[in-house]
């Protein structure tokens, strides 16, 4: 418990001191937004803050887990490392594609090929690497079962497991980048589903097979192998974007970019798959899964119809195009997002509930 109070109060004052730091060093580089022609005209004014801002939540949440650790004498795991690697290695990528708009001055960074091309290196490496360092109960990071709640169903195998890791993580990269549409939309929807998984962690962490012999029910146990570190992790990222809202918040100082938006992805899948959570971040991120499915909804009636469903997609600029300003948008995606968190939790709850 002690560690994940000192990550998340850790990270939250890194990104709090540091990112206007950083805001000052991007400003005098000249590293600035560029804006779409065809986005919203009230989107104009923001054309030249400072974007790349995930550099900042992404090295505070490396060293608030470093620091809780050696502040409590705790032992590194190897699930906290893969998810913090697996949000670096993202995040990289998307420092790559920032910098080369910046430098290019298009709305376009990295070519398509080469931006897969390094989601897919990053990925595979993680989804590989998740299946090694069994400890002595046998429990690897991750499982080539798939899972809701728990492990379910027979074992998929490690190709298949791959092929459905690198699926998350890439839906749940983009996800998060087209919610980032809006002054601290996708950043505010990344505290509650960082505090979600905090949840979650502490609750595996005690319910955990490894404690079966305390337990009064051990059959309701959970088989996943470093809980505590998950949660020590997700309690770090919750608390550097929670500080970095105070900057991101509307009118945002700075912008996160795709370094802030693949990473943050990344977080997101990598935790889902090494607390065996994989299908409820479905529910856990509904916001992102929603305006995720406004694009596909958009681009599929477009191509099969010629027409529209929406003004606009993602679906925030939607009703933005309806007269909605950015901050009421904001504001009751969160409320939405808030919601799927809560039957999310519910969910996993009764999951566990229902073994006992």
């Amino acid at each position: 418990m002690r560690q994940i109070l000192f990550a998340g109060a850790i990270g939250l004052f890194l990104t709090l001191v540091g990112t206007p730091l950083l805001i000052k060093l991007l400003a005098r580089k000249g590293y600035g937004q560029f804006i779409r022609d065809d986005g919203p005209r009230t989107h104009g004014s923001k054309k030249g803050t400072p974007t790349m801002g995930g550099i900042a939540f992404i090295l505070a949440t490396i060293v608030a887990y470093l620091l809780a650790k050696v502040i409590t004498g705790e032992d590194i795991r190897y699930s906290g490392v893969l998810v913090l690697f697996l949000m670096a290695g993202m995040g990289l990528v998307g420092f790559l594609d920032d910098y080369i708009k910046i430098v290019k001055q298009r709305s376009l960074g990295l070519r398509a090929k080469a931006k897969m091309a390094g989601q897919l290196i990053v990925g595979i490496a993680f989804a590989v690497l998740s299946l090694q360092f069994p400890n002595s109960m046998e429990y690897t990071p991750a499982s080539t079962r798939l899972s809701f709640v728990e492990d379910f169903g027979w074992s998929i195998g490690p190709v298949l497991f791959c092929v459905w890791a690198l699926f998350m993580i890439l839906a749940m990269s983009n996800g998060v980048n087209l919610t980032d549409g809006l002054d601290g939309l996708a950043t505010g929807a990344s505290v509650m589903v960082f505090g979600a998984y905090t949840f979650i962690g502490l609750w595996q962490f005690q319910e955990s097979c490894a404690n079966a012999d305390n337990l009064t029910n051990p059959s309701a146990c959970f088989e996943v192998r470093d809980p505590l570190d998950l949660a020590v992790v997700a309690a770090a990222l919750m608390g550097a974007c929670f500080g970095f809202l105070w900057w991101n918040t509307s009118p945002a100082k700075i912008f996160m970019g795709d370094t802030g938006s693949l990473a943050l992805g990344g977080a997101l899948a990598g935790l889902a798959i090494l607390s065996r959570t994989e299908f409820l971040l479905a529910i856990l991120g509904g916001l992102f899964v929603m305006i995720t499915m406004s694009v596909v909804i958009q681009v599929g009636s477009f191509k099969m119809t010629g027409k529209r469903v929406f003004r606009m997609a993602p679906l925030q600029h939607h009703f933005e195009l309806k007269g909605w300003s950015e901050v009421l948008v904001v504001v009751r995606f969160w409320i939405i997002q808030g919601m799927c968190v809560i039957v999310g939790l519910g969910l996993f709850y009764a999951g566990w509930a229902a073994k006992k």
